[in-house]
């Protein structure tokens, strides 16, 4: 039996396949996510085997040090940026993360975003919702039809991939890509063009962001880049949120370059520019794009899924180290 050791409270899912399979399982009954010195106690305190981690845990060197017995990180997330992959390698620690399962998610909730924005729900709703609404205006709230438009994929993964596949098939929207690699499904479809980013950007009436984080993203968007935004152009983002420079995107928002804006995730998570807040025209969520039963509950299965192929003396389908 092996004992495997969950840093916060998720779906159930897979923790009833570890313990169907006849191990323990220890879930941290702190509401909230535990801190460095938490973390690293607790994994001092037994001999765990494994440990399911969640984005919000930052997996560096002390951390991996801590034990000598865990063989396998199971990350709760597709990106894997909160762990130092090199020290887990040195130390021969398996990483695994949770690709595919919540694709169909995080792409329809940028799709929400994208089509809110575009539709000014917000706005609408706030002005309804506090009694101004007075009778039929024509030009009452103005947006705009996503029909014929150009959305503009920055990381054309799975995510970035699908939200291409819905706009375009659903609305008729015209796209262009940046990856580092071409994407094969995205040029075998009509309307479909490979840009640089800084072309991307400046062409595109819509952005939606699904990057990775890197040293090389980090601050992806400061205010040379966001300056080239056409006018009017909606930007979303539900990657990670040190891709955009807050302090950047807010002069930007100011000069009234932009009409709209979604973020699920913010510079310095769970804090935010609170500056944001005054702009209507900004749609922000608390980091949900893959917050339904169905993806969060295959999340839980996947990282089963890695721990137990460790503990069984294989290699987990998903692994990054």
């Amino acid at each position: 039996m092996a004992k495997i050791f969950v840093t916060r409270s998720i779906l159930s899912d897979g923790i009833k396949m570890l313990e169907e399979a006849g191990h323990e399982v220890v879930v941290s009954e702190k509401k909230g996510d535990l801190t460095k010195s938490e973390l690293i106690k607790e994994l001092q305190k037994t001999n765990y085997d494994a440990v399911i981690t969640l984005l919000t845990n930052k997996i560096d060197e002390e951390v991996l040090n801590a034990s000598n017995t865990v063989k396998i990180f199971a990350n709760y997330a597709v990106g894997y940026d909160n762990i130092d992959t090199e020290k887990a390698k040195e130390k021969n620690i398996f990483i695994s993360n949770t690709p595919n399962v919540l694709t169909e998610s995080v792409a329809e909730h940028a799709v929400a975003m994208i089509m809110a924005l575009a539709s000014r729900l917000k706005e609408a709703d706030i002005f309804t919702t506090k009694g101004k609404y007075k009778g039929w205006d024509p030009k009452l709230f103005l947006g705009v039809e996503l029909c014929g438009k150009t959305i503009g994929i920055l990381g054309a993964g799975r995510i970035g991939t699908r939200v291409a596949e819905i706009l375009i098939n659903a609305f008729g929207m015209k796209c262009i890509y940046y990856d580092k690699f071409k994407n094969e499904k995205l040029d075998s479809m009509g309307s479909v063009q490979y840009q640089s980013p800084n072309d991307l950007i400046s062409e595109s009436d819509v952005i939606s962001i699904h990057m990775p984080l890197s040293d090389a993203t980090h601050h992806f968007f400061n205010l040379n880049r966001l300056s080239k935004t056409k006018h009017g152009a909606i930007l979303v983002n539900t990657s990670r949120g040190p891709l955009i420079k807050e302090s950047d995107l807010i002069k930007l928002l100011e000069e009234e370059r932009l009409s709209g804006v979604g973020l699920d995730v913010f510079e310095n998570e769970p804090e935010f520019n609170k500056k944001l807040k005054k702009f209507e025209r900004v749609l922000l969520t608390p980091h949900i794009a893959s917050a339904s039963v169905e993806a969060r509950g295959n999340m839980s299965i996947l990282c089963a899924e890695n721990i137990l192929a460790v503990l069984s003396g294989k290699t987990p389908k998903n692994q990054i180290v």
